[in-house]
C-alpha cells in the first residue's frame, strides 16, 4: 500500500482531530452566533468618512446590542456574573461610563493628542487608566474603539484587519481637528500596536497619504505584536471548515463563559487569522523598506520578557533592528528571579536577556527592569546605550515585587494596581465583579473560570515606571 508524504500524513492527523474536537465542546450561545448590522467595515468607508459618523454608526451598534441580546437575555441569581444579562455583576453598564465604547477625554488649548488603541478581543477599557493620566498633563486623548469589539465575541467572526486600520485614521484625523498644530502621538497595546505601525508605514511609504493624513510624531507600544506564533497561520483553514454543516465550533479557538465586562473571553480562529496576516503585513513592510525612505516615529516599547501571545525575538529583529539608530528605546521587564526557581521554569527568558545586554551593534536604548539580586525582591532598572558593551547605569526603583508574583504578562502591562477591575485588591466599596489578583483554591473542574484565567497577572505592579516613561517620552 502506498504510504502519504510526511507532510500529508501530519496533515491527514491534524484535520482528524480538528474534526473531533468540533464535535465536542460547549454549546454556542447567542453572542456566538448573532452577527450585528450596525459595525463598519471598510465597505461603509465611503459613507463613514468623520468619527462623528463613526460615534454615530457606533450608538445604532449598542442600541442594536441592547435589543437583540440584553433585551432577550435572562436575569437573576443563575446569571449574576453573566456579561450579557441586564443587571449582573458584570453587566458593562453596571459602570459608567461604558468603556466598551469610544472615549474622548477634551481638553482646553491640549499640548497634543494621542490615539489609544487596544488590543485584539479588548475594548477602549485597556488604555483608560493612561488616557485619564494623559488628560490630566495636557491632551486631548480619543479612546478609540475597534470594529468588532466592545459588544459580541461574534464580532470577529468576519473582521478584517483593514476595517480596523480604516478606523485608526478616521481617529488622527478627529484629533488633529482637537489639536491644530500640535503634535499627535498613539499608544498601541498589542494588536492595537500593530496598527500604529501599520499607520506609519503607510505615512511614511505613500506621499500622497501625507496631504490626507495626519503626521504621528512618535509612538508608544505596549506587548505589541510584531510575531505572533506561527500556528496562528492555520487559523484560516479552521475557519473555513468552520462553514461545513456540523463544523461551526471551528470558528473558535476558545469557548469560555463570558463574565469579563472589558473583554472577550472567547475567541474567535478568524480574530488569529487577522492578527497574523495583520503582523505579517507589517513586518514584510518593514524588511522591503527602501533606505531612502522617510523615517518612521521614534518609539518607545514595553514588554514582559515572558509573553504567551506575541514574540520577544520579533519586537527586535523585525522592528527595532529594521530602524536608524539611536532614537528609539526597548523597556523589557524580566520575571522576577527571587521567586522563580529557575528548574520549575519551562523556559527561562534569560538568554534573550543576555542576547541584548552583550550585543555591542545594538542600535537602541535597552532597559533592563528585574531583580537587583536574587537575593532580594527589589528591583532596578539597568539601562544600557545604543552600541554599549553593556548596561552603562542602573537606578533603584524603590519597588518590590509584590509576594507571590512570579512574573507579569502579556495582558498585565496597561493596568495600574489599583485598577477596579483587575486591579491587586477589590476596591472596598465594590457591588461589580472583580477580576484581579485573588487567591482561590480547591478541587480542579469545579469552577467555570479556567485555571490559567486566575493564574494569570492582570495588573502592572511596576505601573508607576512604566507611566513615567511614557509621560518622559511623550514630553
Amino acid at each position: 500500500m502506498k504510504t502519504l508524504p510526511p507532510t500529508s500524513a501530519l496533515l491527514a492527523v491534524l484535520c482528524a482531530v480538528t474534526l473531533l474536537t468540533a464535535c465536542d465542546g460547549p454549546e454556542l450561545m447567542p453572542w456566538h452566533t448573532l452577527v450585528l448590522k450596525n459595525e463598519y467595515s471598510e465597505e461603509r468607508a465611503d459613507d463613514i468618512t468623520s468619527l462623528d459618523d463613526y460615534l454615530e454608526l457606533e450608538a445604532a451598534l449598542f442600541a442594536e446590542l441592547d435589543q437583540q441580546i440584553y433585551a432577550r437575555s435572562d436575569t437573576g441569581p443563575a446569571e449574576a456574573l453573566e456579561r450579557y444579562s441586564r443587571g449582573s455583576l458584570a453587566d458593562p453598564d453596571q459602570r459608567q461610563p461604558n468603556w466598551n465604547r469610544t472615549f474622548e477625554l477634551r481638553i482646553d488649548s491640549p499640548r497634543g493628542g494621542v490615539l489609544l488603541l487596544h488590543g485584539m478581543s479588548d475594548s477602549p477599557y485597556s488604555l483608560r487608566a493612561l488616557g485619564e493620566t494623559l488628560q490630566q498633563r495636557g491632551y486631548t486623548v480619543l479612546g478609540l474603539r475597534l470594529p468588532g469589539h466592545g459588544t459580541l465575541p461574534s464580532g470577529l467572526l468576519d473582521l478584517q484587519w483593514r476595517d480596523m486600520s480604516a478606523v485608526v485614521k478616521l481617529g488622527m484625523a478627529h484629533l488633529a481637528l482637537r489639536a491644530p498644530g500640535q503634535p499627535l502621538y498613539i499608544v498601541g497595546y498589542s494588536t492595537g500596536a500593530a496598527l500604529a505601525l501599520d499607520y506609519a508605514l503607510e505615512l511614511s511609504a505613500k506621499p500622497q497619504s501625507q496631504a490626507t493624513l495626519p503626521p504621528v510624531t512618535r509612538l508608544v507600544l505596549l506587548s505589541p505584536a510584531i510575531g505572533v506564533s506561527p500556528g496562528a497561520a492555520l487559523a484560516k483553514w479552521s475557519r473555513r471548515l468552520s462553514h461545513l454543516p456540523g463544523l461551526d465550533r471551528l470558528a473558535w479557538l476558545d469557548m469560555e463563559p463570558e463574565f469579563d465586562p472589558y473583554k472577550y473571553n472567547s475567541f474567535a480562529t478568524n480574530a488569529a487569522e487577522q492578527v497574523y496576516e495583520l503582523t505579517q503585513s507589517v513586518a514584510q513592510r518593514l524588511a522591503s523598506r527602501p533606505a531612502d525612505a522617510p523615517p518612521l516615529p521614534p518609539m518607545l516599547i514595553l514588554k514582559s520578557t515572558v509573553d504567551a501571545t506575541v514574540s520577544n525575538n520579533a519586537v527586535v529583529d523585525r522592528l527595532l533592528l529594521k530602524l536608524p539608530p539611536e532614537r528609539d528605546e526597548l523597556v523589557v521587564f524580566d520575571i522576577n528571579r527571587f521567586a522563580a526557581n529557575t528548574s520549575l521554569l519551562i523556559k527561562d527568558p534569560g538568554p534573550f536577556t543576555a542576547r541584548l545586554i552583550a550585543d555591542q551593534q545594538l542600535p537602541f536604548t535597552l532597559t533592563l527592569v528585574t531583580n537587583s539580586n536574587t537575593d532580594s525582591r527589589a528591583v532596578a532598572a539597568y539601562t544600557k546605550l545604543p552600541y554599549a558593551a553593556g548596561h552603562s547605569h542602573s537606578e533603584d526603583l524603590g519597588r518590590r515585587w509584590p509576594a507571590g508574583v512570579f512574573s507579569l504578562s502579556h495582558v498585565a502591562l496597561p493596568f495600574p494596581p489599583n485598577d477596579p477591575l483587575y486591579g491587586q485588591h477589590r476596591p472596598a466599596d465594590s457591588t461589580q465583579i472583580f477580576l484581579g489578583q485573588q487567591a482561590m483554591q480547591g478541587e480542579r473542574g469545579v469552577l467555570k473560570i479556567p485555571g490559567d484565567f486566575l493564574l494569570r497577572l492582570r495588573h502592572n505592579p511596576f505601573y508607576q515606571y512604566q507611566l513615567e516613561r511614557v509621560l518622559k517620552w511623550l514630553d
